[in-house]
């Protein structure tokens, strides 16, 4: 069953591939959707998603620049156990 939107995903890729008014940024950013078109059009219309994992990486990112060059290994895994919210 395919949600509402999902179809019209193809019609805006098309009209900002053939806009009149030159758009390299969406342009760039419809190409790429197109690349991946299934994983795209799963993303709409499946109940799941990886928000949450993203997050976390997110997460443990931001900790890892702010200690780079400062600590080990050992130290950095400290603060990310002990860093979690929930």
């Amino acid at each position: 069953m395919l949600k509402r939107g999902c179809g019209n995903i193809n019609r805006w890729i098309e009209f900002i591939k053939r806009s009149k008014y030159k758009m390299p940024g969406l342009t760039s950013f419809a190409n790429g959707l197109l690349r991946d078109i299934k994983a795209v059009k799963n993303g709409i219309n499946m109940p799941w998603s990886n928000g949450a994992v993203e997050g976390h990486v997110n997460r443990i990112k931001s900790i890892k620049r702010q200690m780079y060059g400062r600590a080990s290994f050992d130290l950095l895994r400290k603060k990310v156990i002990l860093s979690q919210t929930g």
